[in-house]
């Protein structure tokens, strides 16, 4: 999730189960917690371009929290429509992420989502909301 997440930072995330854009989420893959970002949800429908950039049924999504864009990793066939009671979620790191855009990670469940990532603790000098 680098540059907004590096290894090691401390967060602290909130239990829910309404996800907008944008936000941070946490989940679990096997045995594993896994940090994403939240790109759509049920019903909505994913394009991703050849330049990285994302569309969420059909309008561009700003992503301002983003270095550079890539299509990375993706083995869906695009545009993708996200299942009933799932998240598409993406990494903000898009050439090395591997996320909803391939099959081994695939949609997020509700039932894997521990919560909304809303506060960095540690490093202290990075104490603070993400967005």
């Amino acid at each position: 999730m680098t540059p907004t997440l590096c290894e090691g930072d401390i967060v602290v995330s909130v239990k829910g189960s309404n996800f907008e854009p944008g936000d941070l989420v946490a989940f679990y893959l096997g045995n594993k917690i896994l940090v994403k970002r939240c790109i759509a949800g049920s019903g909505q429908w994913v394009n991703i371009d050849e330049n990285g950039n994302a569309y969420v049924d059909g309008e561009l999504l700003d992503e301002p929290y983003l270095t550079d864009k890539a299509l990375g990793d993706c083995n869906i066939d695009l545009p993708y429509q996200v299942p009933d009671n799932r998240y598409f979620c993406m990494g903000d790191h898009r050439s090395a992420s591997v996320d909803s855009r391939h099959t081994n990670i695939g949609c997020i469940a509700d039932e894997q989502i521990v919560g909304k990532i809303v506060l960095r603790i540690w490093p202290i000098a990075d104490f603070g909301a993400l967005k």
